[in-house]
């Protein structure tokens, strides 16, 4: 990704954690605990298990540049980084390097342990996000907003009850990306996956390197049945939904014409054309990240499909597709929690707004007052022809009601009140289970 672009779409810290420099990193730690779980196993010294590790974590001192330059040419980086690093261990320490594993044990492993590092960043930022909707939710739970339904205005909900709705999606995904980050299993097979290079002790090393590395192990490898894949990647895409979701209500509500939220941050979200703009540039910021999530996500749906004992070209296509979905994710989390942290609301706007919009609730008391006479279906109808004649009449829809004679007017129009119904015991809820989700 160019420079140019990083502080939109590389923000936080899970891009980061999936760089060239982590996956390396990565693939060293895999062939380090990979000694190691041999060593436990008898299959090499503890001495020479040691030694990896102790070159493994030092990748400043390796031939990294041939690493990168022959690639390529072995279709992926592990054939020549094996050939560096037991290079740079020595003779004495070169069978403890890469014990009966195959490339896509080291590259599925480092993969998992990227993605496990990455959704950690991730994880933080949906959290700072939530607590922020947390916030907003109890500061605001009483405080009348209208309801907006099909991009029309509809019925008073409350400021705290749509941030509580964030609140429990931005929950949500949390619990989610949790569950299927603490199934992410390792992956040893070595060359078809029958551990036929372990001298009958594979499924042990197996376990032991699930156990270094803090995985889960398996009964047999997952070389081309890519569940953990594909689990992570709809946990990540949905997490890129729910941030989008929020992130578009704030750009939504932000508007001029609505101007109910506004977003902190001095000197942001100007115009190079327009100085009196003062664009919601988080929010905008995480929906154009989120944006990227579904392409990303059915990418790797799409690489599922894997022939035989190892996949040519699906399995390939999943290491450049997760590491941008990991970090596009991350980045979108990372706006969203930029701006849920320092977003304001304009209480006295969204009042009154809600004054001027009397005449839904209105509506809705007519509708209420007409059903014991008329019956539900007609009550509605009836209701809804009064709605028409005010805007045929250019008349408010409290002077159409005060003409009737088939119901109570005066209760009526004493009634019309904004009811939010039982938003305050839902927004008391949620934060609720946010406090048990997070303790």
């Amino acid at each position: 990704m160019s420079g140019l672009w990083d502080g939109t779409f590389a923000r936080g810290g899970a891009a980061a954690a999936v760089s060239d420099d982590a996956w390396l990193q990565a693939m060293l730690d895999v062939e380090a605990a990979l000694a190691r779980a041999a060593a436990r196993c008898g299959l090499v010294s503890e001495t020479a298990a040691a030694e990896v590790t102790r070159v493994a974590g030092t990748p400043g001192a390796l031939d990294v540049a041939a690493v990168v330059a022959r690639a390529a040419d072995a279709g992926n980086p592990v054939p020549p980084l094996v050939r560096v690093l037991t290079d740079a261990v020595g003779p004495h320490a070169a069978g403890a390097v890469h014990v009966g594993a195959t490339s896509q044990d080291v590259v599925d492993t480092a993969m998992v342990l990227l993605a496990r590092r990455a959704v950690a960043a991730i994880d933080a930022d949906l959290a700072a996000a939530a607590a922020a909707s947390a916030r907003l939710a109890a500061d605001h739970r009483d405080d009348v907003a209208i309801g907006r339904t099909l991009l029309q205005q509809a019925l008073p909900t409350t400021a705290g009850f749509r941030a509580a709705a964030w609140l429990a999606g931005l929950d949500g995904a949390r619990a989610r990306l949790a569950a299927v980050d603490a199934s992410l299993p390792v992956q040893y097979g070595g060359a078809v996956g029958t551990l036929a290079a372990t001298d009958g002790s594979g499924t042990d090393v197996r376990a032991a390197l699930a156990d270094e590395l803090g995985l889960t192990t398996t009964a047999v490898p997952w070389f081309t049945v890519r569940l953990p894949v594909a689990d992570l990647a709809g946990a990540l895409g949905a997490a890129a939904g729910v941030v989008a979701t929020v992130a578009l209500d704030v750009v939504l509500l932000a508007q001029t014409e609505v101007a109910e939220v506004a977003e902190s941050g001095e000197g942001r979200g100007g115009s190079s054309a327009m100085p009196h703009k003062r664009n919601p540039v988080a929010a905008i910021s995480a929906r154009a990240c989120a944006r990227r999530a579904p392409g990303l996500v059915g990418t790797l749906f799409a690489a599922m499909e894997q022939e035989h004992e190892r996949s040519a070209g699906a399995w390939h296509s999943e290491w450049p597709t997760l590491s941008a979905l990991l970090a596009t994710t991350g980045s979108a989390a990372a706006w969203l929690a930029d701006c849920l942290g320092g977003l304001r609301f304009d209480t006295a706007r969204m009042a009154a707004v809600v004054e001027a919009a009397g005449g839904a609730q209105l509506a809705g008391a007519l509708a209420d007052a007409l059903t014991p006479s008329l019956g539900r279906g007609p009550a509605h109808d009836a209701a809804a022809d009064a709605v028409r004649q005010a805007a045929r009449e250019g008349r408010s829809l409290a002077d159409v009601v005060a003409g009737r004679t088939d119901v109570d007017v005066d209760a009526l129009l004493a009634g019309a009140a904004p009811d939010t119904g039982q938003a305050g015991a839902q927004v008391d809820a949620a934060l609720a289970a946010h406090t048990i989700a997070e303790s």
